[in-house]
């Protein structure tokens, strides 16, 4: 026995001695705890995981890429950027700007743009992957919105990508003013102006912001903002939610073989990762590519700030042309003296309104939550059409955001078809209320119809086109029935119809508890059965009869 012992610890070091270097070191990593989980177990869990395969996933990793891009050509801005107020004489290789007096900001932003080797490149991707950004994050939200990806168990989920989108937006503006050019001066000043507005505090928010009489010391007040507390929030958020998405598996839509249950789709490692890793190569490789060949911020052009001037025609980058638009929706002279001071409504109603319109985007899972009563996990995505109400309220909101949006460029709308100014903005302000509700109604209907397309398909099959001519003289067209990819596809989720929603709260008061019900009934006005009798709720349209159809 003593000889067999020393024989297998002889094997066993000559095993040890075999295995390479990396084999031990991948043994000794695989070891390793990290949050009360060995690493091989997470790889292996890594690998057991599965995620669905649809387009709207791609936005995420679009905007892993932006952020990506941001982080790290920011970094390198540092190393050459000086955010200092102070003046300085301009000495570079600008000749148009020699001997002017500007400020230390613009002298070395110039001086990144013409004079460090591939300096514009940076300038440039850092400033279209700041334009991808938000964009993206917003097309993630649309797309959470319409497909109900928001309810239980995400709705924290929810919160953080919307904050996510506040903090792309203030990275964006903070960093839009530390070139201090014309342009952004121009930015600052209106800023300004919005501060002075607001009563009481307002006064003393300028002062703490500009540090003093414009312009102030806003650069070194904007820096650190830019560079840590804005950015560091985004990419705490953006742990966050993908921590949050760790622990909750991915939504799906309904189809064959997918339930609450399960997700159907492509192993997250390699298969999945190998994927998001192409696409993030290419969304940098296109953000390059455009900084390379695409002008954009071109402070040669605008010159230096100066507070007794402003540059005529400046816009404001897309990402925050609805708040520029919201101020000059409010009609003249809305004002008001109240307790011996000004409210002034230019400033404080689009203030009032955005921040609503932005409280009401982040709490909208609770509020449905509430009205409908259903608490129930949601696993299984919404079509769109198939939540009429929802989808109408989106689209709702989009519009609101777009007439806010395309009243930023008023200005450049009434110069380029030569109209009045005036004309412009009463259409715009017409258009902010009566065009939400609008597009609401035509979503809604569009939808309702949509669902009895789909009823149709479901009960008689798509049109195949061939008349046939039965014994009996009648004439029928030959429908070709649906597979059961499509049936699935088209049907409702599993989820949607598993469990009654939690009733309505007895205790409530009478005016509460009829409220709620009506919000209930008009929310929920869908969808529609694929019974031959069934039809919309307050339609008296009946649904017809099944034709003939014959093989």
């Amino acid at each position: 026995m003593r000889g067999i012992a020393i024989e297998t610890d002889r094997a066993r070091g000559e095993d040890r001695r075999r295995r390479s270097v990396t084999d031990r070191v991948a043994g000794r990593l695989g070891g390793i705890t990290v949050f009360g989980h060995r690493l091989d177990e997470t790889w292996a869990e890594l690998r057991r995981r599965r995620v669905p395969t649809h387009w709207t996933n791609l936005f995420g990793v679009v905007s892993v890429a932006s952020l990506v891009v941001v982080t790290v050509t920011g970094i390198l801005l540092m190393f050459f950027y000086t955010p200092s107020s102070a003046d300085t004489v301009y000495a570079g290789s600008y000749a148009p700007l020699h001997g002017t007096v500007v400020s230390k900001a613009f002298a070395s932003t110039m001086d990144i743009t013409f004079d460090v080797a591939g300096g514009v490149v940076l300038r440039q991707a850092h400033h279209w992957a700041a334009l991808l950004l938000p964009a993206a994050i917003i097309v993630q939200l649309v797309a959470t919105f319409f497909t109900g990806a928001f309810r239980r168990p995400r709705r924290a989920m929810w919160l953080l990508l919307v904050l996510a989108l506040i903090a792309a937006l203030a990275s964006g503006w903070s960093g839009y003013a530390l070139p201090d050019d014309m342009l952004s001066g121009t930015g600052l000043r209106i800023v300004e102006g919005i501060l002075l507005g607001i009563p009481v505090v307002g006064t003393w928010l300028a002062s703490v912001l500009f540090g003093g009489p414009f312009p102030g010391r806003i650069i070194e007040n904007l820096y650190p903002l830019h560079i840590v507390v804005f950015p560091g929030a985004l990419l705490v958020l953006v742990a966050l939610r993908a921590v949050a998405a760790w622990r909750h598996r991915p939504p799906q839509f309904p189809g064959r073989g997918r339930t609450s249950e399960n997700v159907v789709g492509v192993r997250l490692v390699p298969t999945a990762a190998g994927r998001a890793a192409g696409l993030f190569l290419v969304v940098t490789g296109l953000l390059l590519l455009i900084a390379a060949t695409v002008t954009v911020g071109p402070i040669w052009l605008y010159g230096p700030a100066d507070p007794g001037n402003a540059g005529a025609g400046s816009q404001p980058d897309w990402y925050t042309g609805f708040l520029d638009g919201a101020l000059r929706l409010v009609p003249p002279g809305w004002e008001v003296v109240w307790l011996g001071r000004t409210w002034t409504m230019a400033i404080l109603a689009p203030l009032a309104v955005v921040g609503a319109f932005f409280a009401v985007v982040a709490a909208y899972p609770f509020l449905e939550e509430w009205v409908t009563g259903d608490r129930r996990d949601r696993h299984l995505l919404d079509r769109p059409r198939l939540a009429p109400t929802r989808t109408g309220l989106g689209v709702a909101g989009l519009t609101f955001v777009a007439v806010l949006w395309a009243a930023g460029g008023a200005d450049v709308i009434a110069t380029s078809f030569s109209v009045s100014i005036e004309h412009v903005i009463g259409t715009l302000q017409v258009a902010l209320v009566v065009g939400p509700c609008v597009a609401f109604t035509i979503a809604r209907r569009i939808c309702f119809g949509l669902q009895r397309k789909d009823a149709d398909l479901l009960r008689y099959g798509y049109e195949t086109g061939r008349i046939v001519r039965l014994p009996g003289g009648e004439y029928v067209e030959i429908h070709q029935p649906l597979d059961e990819t499509e049936r699935a596809r088209l049907g409702l989720p599993d989820d949607a119809t598993g469990g009654a929603p939690r009733p309505i709260d007895t205790e409530t008061g009478p005016l509460t508890r009829r409220l709620r019900r009506r919000m209930r009934l008009y929310y929920e006005g869908g969808p529609i059965d694929a019974g031959p009798d069934e039809h919309e709720a307050h339609d008296a349209t009946r649904a017809p009869a099944p034709p003939l159809s014959r093989r």
